[in-house]
């Protein structure tokens, strides 16, 4: 099939839509398996025992999909993107069978690092699909589907683990990724096609050993920080002081190897670095807003988890309203202005959430999350394109990873700082406004809403740095190329979907 007749249309009966049903689907199994076990804790500690290591399952997980993100991108550009994403469902799907077969805790923990090495290739991999598969006009709506999976994942995921282990069995909340696994395999290996030159591929060994140790031992400082130990004590310096001077060390490597895990002078190209500094942000605020809404919807208002989850759950609908048309935008007025306007939206739905007090009702609630969600779908696809559009095939998968390891890194610093100021305010047991409701759980969440609205005016404030790159060409849904000055190197591929 040729390009022209793989690019007609965009909807799921289209003849991309395989593909696209497939990167959601295994998007949907990545997210899910982030948040799916929390409700089945009790079933799996009563189960196999290990209550005091379970927090693990969770920050390995997580680990292990944010640390490999920058490899797997960059192999992608070496190797392709379908060998990648295969590759990385076959290892989700094998950590599933692992974690569903386990038989104490510590079995159980070191298969969920399998499982987050699989989602470390699936996440950034679905984005550059989209990158190569359609066109500038139409990757924001796309984008914006594969973010509603995310949000929708954030309210599902517990309610299917609380199913599962209250009426089936703990073990298949793990069992049921297997089919589904296949189903997205399959589908990726008979409808995605790309026509890649490898040639004789570099790869930098040793940069891709100091990134992940230096990222691994960092995101692990962030994410055990005042949990396991105290912020200011000597395994926190020990841990984030390593993995600050392996990553020292991984610069300076890069400056001499041919071909580079990641491209230095990516790292000064000012529109590169404010993207993925906007989706840093766009982390954070999202795990803010899924970790403290919940609960103010049942601490203050007295409502259950289904309802609580229903009112986050409208953040996922505002999200690809405004992603679908969020291409017409920026085709008109380019990349910087569009999010702009989405990042000033995220500002005022912020805001909003103050104004909630003891009286508000779930549909107050509901109304802010839509509205932030509207703000998300102008600002994080956008930006997200604007990174991709900016690189040539060769180099597409490196910053859409970085981007996506950015949102990441901003999700477990949002976890660390949220987390110190709602127990900083449990602990003085003081109110730091006068809308908040009465109850000392309730003070800690209306505290973080404040430092959820202080964020979202710094991601405005770097998106004023975005330079202006031009208005976009609606034609064309990949960046041509530049011939490679090495033969060894990779050439553009035409992405197509039969």
């Amino acid at each position: 099939m040729d390009a022209s007749t793989a690019r007609s249309g965009v909807g799921f009966r289209s003849e991309r839509g395989p593909v696209l049903i497939a990167l959601m689907l295994s998007v949907a199994l990545v997210a899910i398996d982030s948040t799916v076990i929390a409700t089945a804790v009790p079933s799996v500690v009563a189960d196999i025992g290990g209550f005091t290591s379970f927090p693990w399952l969770f920050s390995i997980y997580l680990l292990a999909q944010a640390v490999t993100v920058p490899v797997y991108g960059k192999l992608a550009d070496l190797f392709g993107r379908k060998p990648v994403m295969l590759w990385g469902i076959g290892l989700f799907f094998l950590g599933s069978v692992l974690c569903g077969a386990a038989w104490d805790m510590g079995a159980l923990i070191a298969f969920r690092v399998v499982q987050g090495l699989g989602a470390g290739a699936v996440q950034p991999m679905s984005m550059t699909i989209v990158g190569d598969l359609y066109t500038l006009e139409e990757r924001a709506k796309v984008q914006g589907y594969i973010a509603s999976v995310w949000g929708v994942s954030s309210v599902v995921g517990p309610t299917l683990g609380g199913v599962f282990s209250e009426y089936v069995n703990w073990r298949w909340i793990f069992f049921v990724n297997i089919p589904l696994c296949i189903l997205a395999a399959a589908m990726i290996f008979r409808r995605f096609h790309e026509r890649v030159t490898r040639g004789r591929p570099r790869i930098d060994h040793t940069g891709a050993v100091l990134v992940t140790a230096g990222l691994t031992l960092l995101v692990l400082g962030l994410l055990e920080g005042g949990q396991s130990w105290a912020w200011l004590s000597a395994p926190s310096f020990l841990v984030l002081g390593l993995g600050v001077v392996l990553l020292v060390v991984f610069g300076f490597v890069e400056r001499r190897v041919p071909d580079p895990v990641v491209p230095l002078p990516l790292l000064r190209d000012r529109l590169i670095v404010t993207t993925c500094l906007i989706s840093a942000g766009v982390g954070a605020v999202l795990i803010g807003l899924s970790s403290y809404v919940p609960t103010y919807v049942q601490d203050a208002l007295g409502t259950g988890p289904l309802v609580a989850g229903f009112a986050l759950a409208a953040l996922t609908l505002g999200w690809p309203l405004s992603a679908s048309q969020a291409g017409r935008v920026y085709l008109r007025v380019g990349f910087r202005l569009t999010a702009l306007l989405g990042a000033a939206v995220v500002v005022v739905g912020t805001a909003l959430l103050l104004l909630l007090g003891r009286h508000s009702s779930v549909w107050q609630v509901g109304v802010s999350c839509f509205v932030i969600g509207l703000g998300m779908g102008f600002t994080a696809a956008p930006t997200l394109i604007a990174a991709q559009s900016a690189v040539g095939w060769q180099q597409r998968g490196v910053v859409t990873g970085a981007n996506m390891f950015f949102r990441s890194m901003g999700s477990a610093v949002g976890v660390a700082v949220f987390g110190a100021i709602a127990n900083t305010t449990l602990g003085h047991g003081t109110v730091t406004g006068g809308r908040a409701p009465a109850g000392p759980l309730t003070h800690a969440v209306h505290s973080v809403f404040i430092a959820t609205v202080v964020l979202a005016a710094v991601m405005l404030v770097v998106v004023l740095c975005m330079p202006k790159v031009g208005r976009p060409e609606a034609a064309g849904g990949t960046t041509p190329p530049p011939t490679p000055a090495d033969p060894a190197a990779p050439v553009e591929p035409a992405a197509l979907a039969d």
